[in-house]
């Protein structure tokens, strides 16, 4: 049995605690990942520290050079990365090196920090002073990152704080957690000297260590909006900086006059791509006014063609959810549904797999009729359950959109450019799609959403995450003549 250790100060550290690994589309165990708590996130922070000292003053060209170098083992090593993410979560190898590519744009932005980071001058602010500014790394840094993405989120953090010059302690899901190793090697291999990224694996006890551990300055953390919060306080209440990421229920408004076949496949890759199992999913379809009939109908056709299988199987399209537990959540809750009041238009629940009997399998669900105070509304399940809530007109959608909690994502099919401009402007929704299912930004943007979907101000990647990994100086400089006599005043000083 493999057993997955930590990766500190650039080698393996092993535990005597263990938890089990699991293949999701047999159900059986395949590994064992070590446990960590208070003293390997110490050990983490120390080596971390030590590295921090020299990593800092290192020149940029040799911070975006071992970045360059890294991407390129990313191409390289893409399958086999791949591959990894697929057997320990279940989603297809093709969703898994999607997920790279997606993540290996962000340390294309860290390759071009050179531009990012110019600070600005000004001349000759008063007589013979002048005003220049720039930007610092903060020091030792932390992710807390969830199982959905194992290498995509956690590489919308690492690379830019490295880029900048901090130093990264990494603790990633304890379900799927091969990929922060393998990602450790290839920064070994890229030259990256030892210390500068550090993986502690655990759970609570290793989180709690991080959101407390004083030598630490600055926490990102992606999941569920209940531990965003939490994560966001302990944090804040321990003098950190702190990016939390939480939950998400996506709508995606559909208009009469959209194309509908264009819009029911988008929706339906949005919903069960990935078995739903992303905070950027559409789990909601608002069927506006007479759309509602056809849209529905042809939901229930592409839902029923979902290829579901093995995700390292040739034409897969969906794989197993990443647990029993999971499984088990996800169809309780379209039994829910349906006592509630909502039609079960296609039933996922009880599927098998044949030849992988024991995985853990359910099919895509999509309910119909279901309404604002239902479960299935309200909760984030986290899976391919897809609900169609039927309004009036888009300023009834807009008001339903607006109303929800969350403020992740959110998209509108339709050819109208007002309909369009009017729904951008009017929505509480921190990413908008316009004909658009998952609406994730390039990484010269930053991600975040609204409400409850983000918890505190720092969105991740792009220029929101230069500014969340540095703090900036304003140096005010005076170089008079030797003969030159500056009188100094007792009054607040002006310019002039």
């Amino acid at each position: 049995m493999n057993t997955i250790p930590h990766w500190i100060n650039g080698s393996p550290a092993t535990g005597e605690t263990t938890q089990a690994v699991f293949n999701p589309a047999t159900g059986q165990e395949q590994a064992r990942v070590v446990l960590g708590g208070g003293a390997e996130v110490d050990a983490a922070v120390q080596a971390a520290a030590k590295a921090f000292e020299t990593w800092s003053e290192s020149s940029l060209s040799q911070r975006t050079q071992v970045m360059f170098t890294f991407r390129q083992l990313l191409v390289e090593h893409e399958e086999e990365l791949g591959r990894i993410i697929s057997a320990e979560h279940g989603k297809t190898v093709d969703d898994a090196r999607g997920e790279i590519v997606r993540g290996r744009e962000v340390v294309e932005f860290a390759c071009g920090l050179g531009d990012v980071l110019k600070g600005s001058f000004s001349d000759q602010v008063s007589r013979g002073v002048d005003v220049h500014d720039f930007r610092q790394p903060l020091g030792v840094v932390a992710g807390i990152t969830p199982f959905n993405f194992p290498a995509m989120v956690p590489l919308w953090m690492h690379p830019i704080a490295i880029a900048t010059g901090n130093t990264f302690i990494l603790k990633p899901s304890e379900r799927d957690p091969s990929a922060a190793n393998f990602v450790a090697a290839l920064y070994q291999k890229a030259g990256l000297p030892d210390g500068v990224f550090n993986v502690v694996h655990g759970g609570k006890d290793a989180v709690d260590a991080i959101l407390t551990h004083p030598g630490i300055e600055a926490v990102s953390f992606v999941g569920s909006t209940p531990i965003a919060k939490y994560v966001h306080e302990q944090a804040t209440s321990h003098g950190k900086r702190v990016q939390a990421l939480g939950g998400a229920k996506n709508h995606a408004v559909v208009l009469p006059d959209a194309d509908l076949e264009f819009a029911a496949n988008h929706i339906t890759a949005g919903a069960y791509g990935s078995a739903g199992e992303r905070c950027m999913a559409v789990s909601v379809a608002v069927a506006v006014g007479e759309a509602a009939d056809a849209l529905v109908g042809i939901l229930e056709r592409k839902a029923n063609e979902v290829k579901v299988g093995p995700g390292d199987q040739p034409g897969t399209e969906m794989g197993p959810l990443v647990t029993k537990a999971a499984q088990e959540r996800v169809e309780n809750a379209v039994g829910v549904a349906q006592t509630q009041g909502a039609t079960v238009v296609v039933d996922g629940r009880g599927l098998k797999v044949e030849g992988h009997e024991d995985g853990f399998f359910t099919g895509p669900s999509l309910l119909d009729h279901v309404t604002t105070g239902m479960e299935a509304y309200k909760e984030e399940l986290f899976g391919p359950v897809l609900a169609i809530v039927r309004v009036d007109s888009l300023d009834e959608a807009i008001d339903l959109v607006n109303a929800n909690p969350y403020g992740n994502g959110t998209a509108l099919f339709t050819g109208s450019g007002e309909a369009a401009r009017r729904f951008q402007r009017r929505i509480k929704v921190g990413m908008i799609g316009i004909n658009v299912p998952v609406p994730v930004p390039m990484s010269y943007y930053s991600f975040g959403g609204w409400k409850d979907s983000l918890i505190g101000d720092h969105p991740i990647h792009g220029p929101e995450g230069i500014r969340f990994y540095t703090r900036p100086k304003v140096v005010t400089t005076r170089w008079p003549q030797p003969a030159q006599q500056v009188a100094a005043g007792f009054t607040f000083p002006t310019s002039s």
